[in-house]
């Protein structure tokens, strides 16, 4: 076949794929949009998280860079509320690098705590990470601004300084967990809740993952566990990967099996995954103004 003739065929077939993932972007990825990060504050967000008393609402944060507070949000990203505190007085900002948030219980039976992971370190230089503990207010769904009184706990690991960008909080077993970011394989960390304000804590290191890829679109950047501990997700920059826990199981052993892997709309800097509250579904959002949440199922039994 002439060079000719193979161009002939060539650039419409290749306009055409074009055309279709140009459509599937435009028609397809559209429907899963929630919502929009609304206000300009929020323009390095690293991790989202279903509120367990405030219905609809999320809390969000921004990462390195950002004073000590975090936000609470609508499922279509409408700014409610934002949270200050008083973070490490030796911090210029109050925190360092602040990279992932959860929400579960705590030291008082029937409350619900908010942990925010001031857990970044690119270098890996940190002489210890630092978890920050906020019992749950009704009043965080309004819109105001307003202050709570953080628990801070600090850890290290037990195999020297790592970058991390996960934070878990497992509401069956009772514990904290940290899943490091970077390298071929990454690890994970527990620790349990009832830890006592300015403690420094070792976790424990329990497990190894692999994931395949190429770095750093491979890096893990974020994760949750579903509210009824049934259910977790880490993601990568391209990838989330979905376990479904067995009963009386431990999560790090649900996470050396093998991931199912869904459906994800790749995001300019996708830093961000929580469960809702029913677990019937999940939120991904990105570093960036005024970034798109999307809306995902999660699947059935």
């Amino acid at each position: 076949m002439s060079r000719r003739r193979k161009l002939k065929i060539l650039i419409p077939l290749i306009m055409l794929l074009f055309l279709g993932s140009y459509a599937r972007h435009r028609l397809l990825d559209k429907k899963d949009i929630s919502g929009t990060l609304n206000n300009k504050q929020m323009d390095e967000t690293s991790g989202i998280a279903a509120s367990s008393i405030n219905p609809d609402i999320y809390y969000v944060h921004n990462d390195s860079g950002d004073t000590s507070r975090f936000f609470s949000i609508d499922e279509k990203g409408e700014l409610k509320s934002t949270i200050y505190f008083t973070g490490d007085k030796t911090e210029r900002l109050g925190v360092k690098d602040c990279e992932d948030i959860a929400v579960g219980p705590g030291p008082k039976k029937g409350k619900s705590y908010v942990y925010l992971g001031d857990i970044g370190d690119n270098n890996g230089s940190r002489k210890y990470i630092t978890v920050y503990r906020f019992m749950e207010s009704t009043s965080w769904a309004g819109d105001t601004i307003t202050h709570a009184v953080p628990v801070a706990i600090h850890f290290k690991y037990t195999d020297g300084p790592k970058d991390a960008e996960t934070l878990m909080i497992d509401p069956v077993e009772k514990l904290l967990y940290i899943v490091s970011k970077r390298g071929d394989s990454v690890a994970v960390y527990t620790s349990p809740l009832n830890f006592t304000a300015n403690d420094t804590l070792t976790l424990t290191k329990r497990a190894k993952l692999f994931f395949p890829g190429f770095r750093p679109f491979k890096w893990i950047t974020a994760g949750d566990i579903s509210k009824d501990g049934q259910q977790i997700v880490l993601k990568s920059y391209e990838k989330v990967y979905y376990w479904r826990r067995l009963p009386n199981e431990h999560a790090w052993d649900t996470m050396v099996k093998q991931p199912r892997e869904l459906p994800y709309v790749a995001e300019k800097q996708g830093e961000a995954i929580g469960f809702t509250p029913d677990g019937k579904g999940y939120y991904t959002t990105s570093e960036g103004v005024f970034s798109p949440v999307y809306y995902y199922n999660s699947p059935q039994k």
